[in-house]
C-alpha cells in the first residue's frame, strides 16, 4: 500500500512532467535542406560502416574508415552550420485539457466541416489552435495569413505540427 508520503512525492514528480512539444523548420532554401539531410545520412553511413568493421580489421583499413568517418562529420557540421542560417524553427506545446475544450466550443462546425469530418470551424479554429500552441508567441492573425499564404504543404505542416502536438501520448499502457 502506498503512504500518503508516496503520494505526495509521485504527485510533484506528475505536476512537473513537462508538456508535449513539437517543432516544425521551415527553410528559406531547399537545397539547403537537401544538403543537411544528404550530410546527416552520410554521417550515419560512416558509423555504421565503423561499427561494422571487424574487432581484427587491419590498421590501414580502420584508419581509412575513421578518416571517412571524420570528413563524414566535418561535412555534416558545415550543413548543420548552413541550416541554421537558413532555418526558422517553430516550437508548439500541447495545450491544457480545458483550454483546448474551450476553443472546441468556441468554433463549432459548419456543416461544410462535418461533413469533412471535423468537429470544430477550421477557418477560425485552427489559427487559434496554432496561435494558443505557438512557444514563439505567434499571434492568431499571423496563424490564419500563414493557411492562406504559404503553400499548401507547409501550411498542412503547420496545422498538423500544432494539433498533433495535441494529441500527442506520454504513456505506455504496459502490462504488469
Amino acid at each position: 500500500m502506498t503512504s500518503t508520503s508516496d503520494w505526495a512525492a509521485k504527485q510533484k514528480r506528475l505536476d512537473g512532467m513537462p508538456k508535449p512539444t513539437a517543432t516544425l523548420t521551415l527553410y528559406d532554401d531547399p537545397a539547403v535542406r537537401d544538403r543537411y539531410q544528404a550530410a546527416v545520412k552520410a554521417a550515419d553511413h560512416a558509423e555504421e560502416a565503423l561499427a561494422a568493421l571487424p574487432k581484427d580489421v587491419h590498421p590501414s583499413a580502420l584508419a581509412l574508415v575513421q578518416a571517412q568517418g571524420y570528413q563524414a562529420h566535418a561535412e555534416l557540421q558545415a550543413a548543420t552550420d548552413e541550416r541554421d542560417l537558413h532555418t526558422e524553427t517553430l516550437t508548439f506545446q500541447a495545450l491544457e485539457r480545458e483550454q483546448l475544450a474551450e476553443l472546441l466550443l468556441k468554433h463549432p462546425p459548419t456543416e461544410e466541416d462535418e461533413e469533412a469530418g471535423r468537429d470544430y470551424h477550421f477557418d477560425t479554429f485552427a489559427p487559434e489552435v496554432i496561435s494558443a500552441a505557438s512557444m514563439d508567441g505567434m499571434p492568431v492573425e499571423y496563424a490564419a495569413k500563414a493557411l492562406k499564404k504559404w503553400s499548401l504543404g507547409d501550411a498542412d505542416d503547420l496545422w498538423n505540427v500544432a494539433w498533433s502536438v495535441q494529441r500527442r501520448k506520454r504513456t505506455d499502457l504496459g502490462k504488469g
